[in-house]
C-alpha cells in the first residue's frame, strides 16, 4: 500500500506512544516504504500548569525532557542510527523500567544502541536539541490542535491514536497496523472512532 506522508509525535514516558514507535520502527527496518517525520512532544509542556513557567526554561524539572533531546539530537545529527536509538530508549523505559531522567542511563542506552554517547549528550549541551522540540510542540499544537502522543498527522488531518500491542518481530503485523490507522486518518469524513470498553 502507498501511504501519503504523515507524522507521528513522541515522548518516550508514554506506553502507548512505546506500543505504536515500535511498530513503525519494526516496519521501516523491514523496509516499509513509509514518509514518516518522528515529532518530539513534551508531555511535562502539556501539564505545565497556568502561571508556572514554561518547561524549555527549566528542563531539568521534567523527566522526559532529557530522552527527547538525546532522541532529537540523534534524529538530526546521525539520522542512519536513529530508529536503533529509539527503540533502545523506549524499551530502557517500558521494558526494563530504567529511569530516563537520569544521565548515566541515558548514556548507557546511546551506547548499547551503537552510537557515540558522548557525541550525543555534547549536542544536547548545546541546547539545539531542546530549541527544536520546542518549536515542533508547538507547531504540532499550534497547527493540529495536538495535546498528546502518539498523535498521527496526515496533511490537515490528525488524531490521538492508542494501540494495544507491540509487534513482538511481526513486521507484517507492524505494516498492516501503520498502514490501517494512516488510511482510516486520511479519511476526512470520519470525526471519531472509540471502542467503549478495552477487550479482556
Amino acid at each position: 500500500m502507498t501511504l501519503p506522508a504523515f507524522a507521528v509525535t513522541w515522548d518516550y514516558r508514554c506506553p502507548f506512544a512505546f506500543n505504536v514507535h515500535d511498530h513503525l520502527v519494526e516496519g521501516l527496518l523491514d523496509g516499509a516504504d513509509w514518509d514518516v517525520t518522528f515529532v518530539p512532544f513534551s508531555l511535562g509542556q502539556v501539564h505545565v500548569k497556568e502561571g508556572e513557567a514554561d518547561i524549555w526554561t527549566r528542563p531539568d524539572d521534567d523527566t522526559g525532557l532529557l530522552a527527547l533531546q538525546a532522541g532529537v539530537a540523534v534524529r538530526d545529527t546521525l539520522p542512519d542510527q536513529f530508529l536503533a536509538v529509539h527503540r533502545a530508549l523506549y524499551r530502557a523505559r517500558h521494558v526494563d523500567g530504567r529511569k530516563l531522567n537520569e544521565r548515566d542511563v541515558v548514556r548507557e542506552v546511546l551506547t548499547s544502541a551503537g552510537v557515540d554517547a558522548d557525541e550525543v549528550l555534547a549536542e544536547v549541551e548545546t541546547g539545539t536539541p531542546l530549541k527544536t522540540i520546542q518549536t515542533e510542540h508547538e507547531r504540532a499544537a499550534s497547527e493540529h490542535s495536538v495535546w498528546g502522543v502518539p498523535t498521527f498527522v496526515v496533511g490537515d488531518q490528525a488524531s490521538f491514536v492508542r494501540l494495544m500491542n507491540r509487534p513482538d518481530g511481526d513486521a507484517a503485523r507492524s505494516r498492516r497496523d501503520i498502514e490501517r490507522i494512516v488510511d482510516l486518518l486520511a479519511w476526512p469524513e470520519l470525526n471519531e472512532f472509540k471502542h467503549t470498553s478495552i477487550p479482556k
